[in-house]
């Protein structure tokens, strides 16, 4: 059995920039081994395989196939981190073949394929986890245990974002080979929701006690893409002449079912400074990302922000404080390090891990609901419940130092 190995052998189907990146935390942990990597071109199989050999001195197998990689007996488990577009049907194949599988964020393109990832995962019993690494970031998880510990009273509404000026990076994805082209041609929603969702899905216990209900979405014209190229690469390149859909700044609005309100922005085709603009605000106080500060009624000076600073040292999540300790690591601050770990110690020790698929489900379904919603004049459009009611009465999430929906002191 997996959880009695010392080692967990891994396969990472995907490996372009994303890829590597995980990868590179993967090879610094003494129980995973990375024994195949996968990718359809040949040149990204073997950079990850020669960044494998130089830190640990050996060589994993290479395929193209995703759907042999899921049946080798020297892969215990499967991270995804492929195109969006083929995130699911991966997923389903590794499950199917009884392979716990990690796999990477982005938007779904149906609700019906996040029924179908639920469905597998029901039948086989194999753990699903979204690798949504912003649920670890340091001042997510300061905030998740002040949420936790009522210092902003009942929740009332929160905000966040995508916001990120991404302009050069989508309008050379055809030469880069990267997916997000295609994307902003063809869709326009809230094609990448779960980097500002995720943490705050865990501080109002969705799936959990509570429920998404109803999203509406807007989506402004779209300009910053096509002026990019226009100075970029010429007026006279064909990419020039393409009209894109996606719009520079879509906003959505969900409505919670114990009455919490949800702002949501993305905002990446325009020039800006990167922002997740995290805000909770609730009947004793807020915290706002984009100012580091939280005010807290009857503790913080008289309509004065505090630094946010002033909060860490009290209400730092114990994780972090022990990361620190040890030595913080992996990329994005070391939040792709954690939620490996948490997805690694979710295969060893053969437990539900901190963000399922019923997360990933609805988290992910916001794209197609947007676009919906969009597409129909900005009108509010119904969640599915992919717990089938089980969000009412969950089982509680088991002890351990990755959890998300409470803080487990015992467990540090």
């Amino acid at each position: 059995m997996v959880k009695e190995s010392k080692i967990i052998n891994v396969a990472v189907i995907g490996v372009s920039q994303r890829g590597l990146g995980l990868i590179d935390c993967l090879n610094n942990m003494d129980d995973v081994r990375v024994t195949v990597v996968c990718d359809l071109y040949e040149d990204r199989m073997e950079n990850a395989s020669n960044a494998i050999l130089e830190k640990c001195g050996y060589k994993p197998s290479c395929c193209k196939d995703y759907r042999e990689v899921v049946q080798r007996k020297d892969v215990d488990c499967v991270i995804i981190s492929t195109a969006w577009s083929a995130h699911i049907n991966i997923a389903i194949a590794s499950m199917k073949a009884g392979k716990p599988v990690g796999m990477e964020v982005g938007g779904a393109y149906s609700i019906q394929e996040c029924w179908d990832l639920v469905k597998v995962k029901e039948e086989t019993g194999v753990e699903f986890m979204m690798l949504e690494n912003c649920c670890y970031g340091r001042e997510e998880l300061t905030v998740l245990n002040m949420v936790k510990q009522g210092l902003f009273g009942e929740i009332i509404h929160c905000q966040g974002g995508y916001q990120h000026d991404l302009r050069s990076e989508i309008a050379m994805g055809l030469e880069n080979r990267h997916y997000r082209f295609r994307n902003y041609q063809h869709r326009n929603g809230e094609v990448y929701p779960t980097h500002e969702l995720g943490p705050i899905a865990k501080y109002l216990d969705i799936n959990r006690g509570n429920r998404f209900l109803t999203l509406t979405s807007m989506a402004s014209k779209a300009r910053g893409l096509r002026e990019w190229i226009i100075r970029n690469k010429g007026p006279e390149h064909e990419h020039a002449k393409i009209e894109f859909t996606q719009g520079d700044i879509v906003t959505t609005m969900i409505k919670c079912a114990h009455g919490e309100t949800i702002l949501l922005i993305h905002d990446t085709t325009l020039p800006r400074v990167y922002s997740r603009g995290g805000r909770v605000q609730g009947t004793k106080g807020i915290w706002m990302e984009d100012k580091s500060a939280v005010y807290i009624e009857g503790i913080s000076p008289y309509e004065t922000w505090e630094p946010f600073e002033n909060y860490l040292e009290k209400y730092e999540h114990p994780l972090w404080v022990e990361f620190r300790k040890t030595g913080v690591q992996g990329g994005h601050g070391g939040m792709d390090f954690l939620v490996l770990r948490a997805f690694v110690e979710s295969v060893k020790n053969n437990t539900p891990p901190p963000i399922d698929v019923y997360d990933a489900a609805t988290w992910m379904t916001v794209t197609c609901l947007s676009e919906e919603s969009i597409a129909m004049g900005s009108i509010p459009v119904a969640f599915p419940d992919f717990t089938n009611g089980k969000w009412i009465n969950r089982e509680e999430e088991k002890p351990s130092k990755y959890a998300l929906s409470k803080v487990f002191y015992e467990c540090f």
